[in-house]
């Protein structure tokens, strides 16, 4: 600055401290500064300057990457508002002509950001719209197929990421947030109100099926004195129990517990018996097996149905003084003597069948039908001129000798 004048590029100092920005051809009074020299007066009004320049420079960052905030050409047409006559000393007009260049990308930014707003809106719409949807479809399932815990705890989750939509989200039209917020909680009571509903009913069911199985169990328990002989009374009791419903899966566990531990007293006592029993009869196993393994090879050895019936009467009269085996012994043992006595019944069926006076004369009738018919076939086979004629005789001929074969004697 010249000593003399007082004087730099953009602006001047009088000799009564009042300073002046040049702008173009003509200067402008921004100001007074009574109290300091000359240069500190410039120097004041420079950084005011300076002030409006870091403004700028900060806009033009901030729309160069796109960061600025939606109000960006609000700023931009109050700086240009500030730029029109400032108390500053500077290059005001390259500064104005970097706030109008600026308020062109500033329209384009807001306009994109504009956009991007209302597409955010959108989304979170279509979010809150998706939350409120799946709340309905949990809401509306039918009672008998609802999951009340597992659909419970997903009311919990779209409720948690309603609020979390809510508040990270973009905010919506008040009519608009309000009529999902409307649907969301509604489906919300549906689903609550069916929940009490079920409970309430199963509690009511839970008590019912309780009072009928505790008194099952007592006329259960009650059986224990009888031991065996009281087994068909307790299967009166368990038909009753399966028509007795169901309770919780816990309540119905405990009551069964102590139903059935009424029931293995019984069965105990009756395995008790079993066992003393199959100790009796294992004398009875041994002799019956032995009984077996001396008859069974003659007896299915002999084609003579007379001999074949008196050895098995001898076989049969033994078995039944022996007495009874234990019960898992008893299909084997059992089924041995029945291949004894299919043979037997075998050989006398066969006898019947070939000494049967119907049979018999049946037999006898159809072998002389036979016998006549092949003999006729003989005969026109030697005196056959047509080979095919001749061959179908052929093939009659020999189904009817096999007939008779099959007829025997």
């Amino acid at each position: 600055m010249s000593e003399t004048t007082n004087e730099q590029p953009w602006g001047r100092v009088d000799e009564n401290r009042t300073v002046f920005v040049r702008e173009g051809d003509t200067e402008r009074e921004v100001g007074q500064f009574p109290d300091g020299t000359a240069e500190e007066a410039l120097a004041y009004y420079e950084r005011k300057f300076a002030d409006l320049a870091g403004v700028v420079t900060l806009l033009e960052a901030r729309v160069a990457r796109g960061t600025a905030s939606g109000d960006v050409a609000e700023l931009v047409s109050k700086m240009q508002e500030q730029l029109v006559a400032p108390a500053a000393v500077g290059d005001l007009d390259s500064l104005r002509a970097r706030v109008e260049k600026l308020g062109g990308k500033a329209s384009e930014l807001t306009e994109k950001q504009q956009a991007e707003r209302e597409a955010a809106k959108q989304q979170a719409v279509e979010q809150r719209e998706a939350i409120v949807a799946e709340a309905e479809r949990l809401a509306a399932q039918p009672e008998t197929s609802v999951r009340w815990k597992e659909t419970g705890q997903a009311f919990e989750q779209l409720f948690t990421d309603w609020q979390a939509a809510q508040r990270g989200g973009p905010q919506l039209p008040k009519s608009v947030a309000d009529a999902l917020w409307k649907r969301f909680r509604s489906a919300r009571q549906v689903f609550d109100t069916a929940r009490r509903a079920h409970f309430a009913q199963l509690d009511a069911t839970n008590k019912d099926v309780k009072q009928r199985k505790e008194r099952l169990i007592t006329q259960a328990e009650a059986l224990a004195p009888r031991g065996i002989d009281g087994i068909p009374a307790y299967r009166t009791l368990l038909d009753e129990w399966k028509g007795a419903g169901r309770a919780s899966r816990k309540l119905d566990d405990q009551l069964w517990a102590r139903f059935k531990a009424a029931g293995d007293l019984l069965y105990q006592a009756k395995a008790a018996e079993v066992a003393q029993t199959n100790e009796e009869y294992a004398a009875n196993l041994t002799a019956k097996q032995a009984l077996l393994d001396e008859y069974a090879d003659t007896l299915l050895a002999l084609t003579d149905r007379v001999a074949a019936r008196k050895r098995l009467t001898e076989l049969q009269l033994k078995w039944d003084e022996i007495g009874r085996v234990p019960r898992e012994s008893v299909r084997d043992v059992e089924g041995r003597i029945r291949k004894i006595e299919d043979h037997v019944k075998s050989l006398e069926d066969e006898h019947w069948r070939k000494t049967n006076p119907e049979t018999k004369a049946r037999s006898e009738g159809l072998r002389g039908q036979l016998e006549a018919s092949i003999a006729e076939l003989k005969a026109e086979i030697e005196g056959a001129k047509d080979a095919k004629a001749k061959a179908e005789a052929e093939q009659k001929l020999a189904t009817q000798e096999s007939w008779l074969a099959a007829i025997g004697d």
